[in-house]
Parts: structure tokens; C-alpha cells; sequence
């Protein structure tokens, strides 16, 4: 368990991921580009994959609240869910935009994700979390998923 110090200046108790997620994020800066950086799941089970995203997120944002995400793109996740012994809300819309997640604390502070397919190869995958965490990257997620391939792969295999 480490402290960190929130944005309010209060100390903070931040449990550590069981496993260490695939994530990469922009420099703590000035928002720039449609994303913060990139995630990507090991499955499509939005539930099983938050509470290690989510425990490393926690120290830049605080207390998670709420994530929002697109329904076509994970199998049947709860509306509410309990990670790190407080109750996150898991808000999934037809019209979020594909491939990405949205977390946010209790304050209104958002982190916006590109959410790289489970079936992409590791190269590939790499490529795309590095080019979503460029701090002056401003592509477009359909841009950012095209890498090499030319074309947006879908996130489920």
C-alpha cells in the first residue's frame, strides 16, 4: 500500500493491482487529443479487468467513482460494482463513443482511455498504447487503432 497525496493536498491510501495493467497514460499535463492514454484488457469482462485499472488510476484521480463505456463492447458487465472497498458505478451507453472508457472521480476529474482490442497482436498493440500516450497526440481513436493495419479492428475477439 503507498500514500499518495491527492489533488486537494489530503493524503490518500492507494491498494496496488493484484496484476499490473497494460496502460499507458500522457503525462500528468494540460488535456490534449481525444484520449489520456491507452488500455488494454486481457477479456471482455469489463468487471474482472477494472479493479486492477482502476487501483492504478486511483492515484492520479482519487476515489473512482463512475466509468462510462460503450455496451456493444463488453459482455454484460453489473450497472454498479465494489473495487477497493467503495461501490463504482459502470455506466454503459449505445452512443459512447467506440474503444474507449471513461473514469472519473468523485469531483468531476475524467480520464478517457483508448480501449486496444483483446485480440491484438503484441507489436501492434504496443504501437497504438505508445502513440495514445504521446503528449501532443491529438489523433482520433479510429486513427490511433488503424496503426499499421489501415483500418479499426473491434474490441472483442
Amino acid at each position: 500500500m503507498t500514500q499518495q497525496s491527492g489533488g486537494d493536498g489530503a493524503d490518500r491510501s492507494h491498494p496496488g493491482p493484484e496484476n499490473t495493467p497494460r496502460l499507458r497514460l500522457k503525462r500528468k499535463a494540460p488535456r490534449t487529443g481525444y484520449v489520456d492514454g491507452a488500455w488494454w484488457p486481457h477479456s471482455d469482462d469489463l468487471a474482472a479487468e477494472l479493479p486492477d485499472l482502476l487501483a492504478v488510476l486511483s492515484v492520479r484521480l482519487g476515489t473512482v467513482t463512475r466509468v462510462t463505456y460503450n455496451v456493444a463492447e463488453w459482455a454484460n458487465p453489473p450497472l454498479k460494482h465494489r473495487i477497493g472497498g467503495h461501490v463504482v458505478r459502470l455506466d454503459g451507453y449505445h452512443r459512447h463513443p467506440l474503444h474507449t472508457v471513461g473514469v472519473l472521480d468523485g469531483r468531476g476529474r475524467q480520464i478517457d482511455l483508448l480501449v486496444v482490442p483483446v485480440q491484438t497482436g503484441d507489436d501492434e498493440a504496443h504501437a497504438m498504447m505508445m502513440a495514445a500516450a504521446e503528449p501532443d497526440d491529438v489523433s482520433h481513436v479510429d486513427l490511433l487503432l488503424a496503426g499499421s493495419q489501415g483500418a479499426p479492428k473491434t474490441l472483442s475477439a
